[in-house]
């Protein structure tokens, strides 16, 4: 459900972007609940098929994804950025990987309504 609702404001805030938005950069996120609710999950013997992840692994984790969101930073649109670092953050545990996930979705429903659009004008 919450990556659905992700999709839908992406396309909002890119339908209704009029103006550039200020540069905005990389947050630090605070990653050690998102892991930490995370490895508990993932000692509950009723767990099926879920993360199997230790605290350190999730952590581990998230840093690489980081370093993945440090290089290809200049290639999200800055309305993306700004509606993905808002989305994540707000309402406590955020993680890299819920912002890399937000930013790919954005740029992927960016570049299909472009291509619809061109493919239209043809």
């Amino acid at each position: 459900m919450r990556v659905f609702l992700t999709m839908i404001f992406a396309l909002i805030s890119i339908l209704t972007a009029t103006a550039p938005a200020e540069s905005i950069d990389l947050p630090k996120l605070n990653i050690e609940p998102v892991c930490r609710g995370i490895a508990k999950q993932a000692r509950t013997p009723a767990e099926k098929g879920g993360p199997d992840l230790t605290f350190d692994d999730c952590l581990a984790t998230e840093r690489e994804i980081r370093e993945q969101l440090v290089n290809k930073w200049s290639e999200f649109a800055p309305a993306d950025k700004e509606h993905c670092v808002r989305e994540t953050t707000m309402g406590g545990e955020s993680s890299y990987t819920e912002l890399i996930t937000c930013l790919e979705m954005a740029r992927d429903v960016r570049e299909l309504y472009s291509s619809g659009r061109s493919e239209r004008n043809h």
